[in-house]
């Protein structure tokens, strides 16, 4: 096949489904993967160049195994778009310690686990791009944020450390921290999401970032993002005050 492929995880809801109709309705084939078959289905019955790869990403061995059949059908794949995320808002108020781990297994090792599963590809065809999500909740600690924001910090350094490791390989690895985009994960949150998307939004923002710019970093919207980067810069003492201040009103249960 001459179609450029990109094979895109958690691609049965939010930004990951936008995302794929975004990149199959510019003429790639698109490989989607996620744990429910039924969305997936439904989404490549309806967009021809979408093709459905059901996967558990916690998973370590199934992930090779998918990645596997999708370069057997497709033979090359240009993109990786590691998108799987879990949250639970109402366990993140307190220090629980299962539903953490679930977390990091997830969002931290079963990105991971992907990256894993197409290492040897990417560094043996020594090009392409391995884009990893994460979220502006990533950036430094927030209140109510006990395991999804401590995942999301640990998936920006985990970025950082392969950018150098695959570019050896002339490979691009970038990272995406959407804002606030709605989909049944924000949905859960208890609190007013400033600067709200929506995630046909943040796909044309990521398809832009990945397919016509070549920044680590692909961040959006600028109108949030840039204000918690200047955050993340201050000296504890006042970010914590600003933070602590900017959040007080938020619900308690």
């Amino acid at each position: 096949m001459n179609k450029k492929t990109i094979w895109i995880t958690g691609g049965s809801t939010g930004i990951g489904k936008a995302l794929a109709i975004k990149f199959a309705s510019m003429g790639w084939n698109v490989a989607i993967s996620a744990r429910r078959e039924g969305l997936l289905k439904e989404i490549s019955e309806n967009n021809k160049n979408i093709f459905s790869y059901p996967l558990d990403v916690t998973d370590k061995s199934k992930c090779l195994e998918v990645f596997n059949e999708i370069q057997k059908k497709f033979e090359n794949v240009e993109i990786c778009f590691f998108s799987t995320g879990t949250w639970n808002p109402k366990k993140e108020k307190d220090i629980d310690v299962e539903q953490i781990e679930e977390v990091f297994k997830v969002n931290f090792f079963g990105t991971l686990n992907c990256i894993k599963a197409v290492e040897k590809y990417f560094k043996e065809k020594k090009g392409g791009i391995i884009t990893i999500v994460s979220s502006i909740a990533g950036y430094r600690g927030l209140p109510n944020s006990t395991g999804y924001g401590p995942s999301k910090s640990a998936l920006n350094n985990l970025a950082e450390s392969l950018f150098f490791d695959f570019k050896r390989s002339n490979v691009r690895v970038s990272l995406v921290s959407p804002g606030f985009i709605k989909t049944p994960m924000t949905d859960k949150n208890d609190f007013k999401m400033p600067f709200l998307k929506t995630t046909d939004y943040a796909a044309e923002k990521i398809y832009d970032g990945l397919i016509n710019k070549n920044n680590f970093e692909i961040h959006f919207p600028k109108s949030l993002t840039i204000i918690l980067k200047i955050l993340s810069f201050l000296p504890s003492k006042i970010y914590f005050s600003l933070v602590g201040k900017m959040t007080k009103h938020q619900k308690k249960n």
